[in-house]
């Protein structure tokens, strides 16, 4: 029974699917990974993890989203210095527990990770994530599997997300009297679907109410497209999601909504744990 409970944690879903991911990437895609960043990202980012578990002194050590973050980092993040990818993980989930608004952490770790060196380093790029139509149809399933498992919660965002963005590429193509074969290529693109599904949903940092997840959606897709297409500038969502996090606070105070928790084991529902970070 505690361990059905356990699993109802939706993490579970989303570390097993980046597992495979990166896996199959690695002896089947080629995409690039190298181990010594990959170890490097894992390690620093659990022992971040149990640092800032004892700075905040929290009831117990959880590696799971720490976990999440590190596969994810590892599936976009590029570098050819290994101290670069452990930095990453230290401002990934240092950001969690230093960066915090009413009980929430403002950014997304592995989006202020990525900004933050990508700024900082030349260095430090994005993966494209070009990987091929096998690869994204499949990956495209597993996610829309984690959508149904987890009953959709707080899938808005992912969805409106979604929606937005292609309308934005579908409606720029027509008014350029581009053919719809280039919005459809721009949309199987790998690292915008990691985005999709495992940053720009994640239920820490998005609005609590489902209004102000779907209005936070249409915030950073237009800046998203905005940062693509006017100004030319690469990676537009992963910049404009930490553009956009510190409108966050501001729609929960206007859309006040439930905040979000991890599911917990049966044995401890009956115990509030302190901040779950």
């Amino acid at each position: 029974m505690k361990l059905i409970s356990r699993l109802r944690d939706p993490r579970y879903y989303q570390i097993a699917v980046l597992t495979v991911l990166v896996c199959f990437g690695v002896t089947v895609l080629d995409f690039g990974i190298r181990w010594q960043n990959a170890a490097a990202i894992l390690a620093t980012a659990l022992t971040t993890q149990f640092f800032g578990t004892v700075y905040a002194r929290l009831p117990r050590f959880d590696p799971l989203s720490p976990l999440i973050t590190s596969l994810s980092l590892t599936l976009l993040l590029r570098t050819d210095e290994v101290g670069l990818a452990a930095t990453a993980a230290i401002i990934a989930i240092g950001s969690k527990f230093l960066v915090r608004f009413r009980d929430k952490h403002v950014f997304n770790p592995a989006n202020a990770a990525l900004v933050t060196l990508m700024l900082a380093s030349d260095h430090v790029w994005v993966s494209s994530g070009q990987w091929g139509s096998a690869a994204i149809g499949a990956f495209t399933l597993a996610c829309l599997g984690f959508l149904v498992l987890t009953r959709a919660r707080r899938a808005e965002t992912t969805i409106a997300f979604l929606l937005i963005y292609a309308t934005l590429l579908f409606g720029r193509a027509t008014w350029l009297g581009d053919p719809l074969a280039i919005p459809m290529h721009q949309l199987q693109n790998g690292a915008l679907l990691i985005f999709a599904f495992f940053m720009i949903s994640d239920p820490k940092t998005t609005p609590n109410s489902a209004n102000g997840r779907v209005l936070f959606a249409a915030m950073v897709a237009s800046i998203a497209f905005v940062i693509q297409f006017i100004y030319y500038e690469p990676n537009g969502p992963i910049l404009a999601l930490i553009v956009s996090a510190p409108a966050v606070p501001l729609i929960d105070m206007v859309m006040r909504g439930r905040h979000y928790q991890w599911q917990r084991p049966v044995a401890r529902t009956r115990k509030r744990l302190k901040g779950v970070y």
